[in-house]
């Protein structure tokens, strides 16, 4: 399958094991809040604060997907050229 574009070292990703590493700490983070989140509303008993940990917790596992899935792809501004030189190295031909 042929790129259409040429990929630079500059605008690659970090490596499977590592973006995967990355991916469980941020989903494993936000989940240790959301657990918080319940055992501190638990804890508080009743009144507004209650419903607001509740809250906070019913919504965090869609927040930790999004968190955990984001978009990996880098752009460092520059256009590639292409490929046509104004000047061209002799040959072996027209070497003096």
């Amino acid at each position: 399958m042929a790129r259409s574009e040429a990929v630079r070292i500059t605008t690659a990703g970090t490596s499977r094991a590592d973006d995967i590493a990355a991916r469980q700490k941020r989903y494993i983070i936000s989940m240790a809040i959301r657990t918080a989140c319940f055992i501190g509303a638990v804890a508080v008993g009743p009144g507004w604060l209650r419903w607001v940990l509740v809250a906070a917790a019913l919504l965090l596992p869609y927040v930790a997907v999004v968190l955990a899935n984001p978009e990996t792809h880098k752009e460092d501004g520059f256009a590639l050229l292409d490929g046509r030189q104004d000047k061209e190295l002799p040959g072996p031909e027209n070497r003096p």
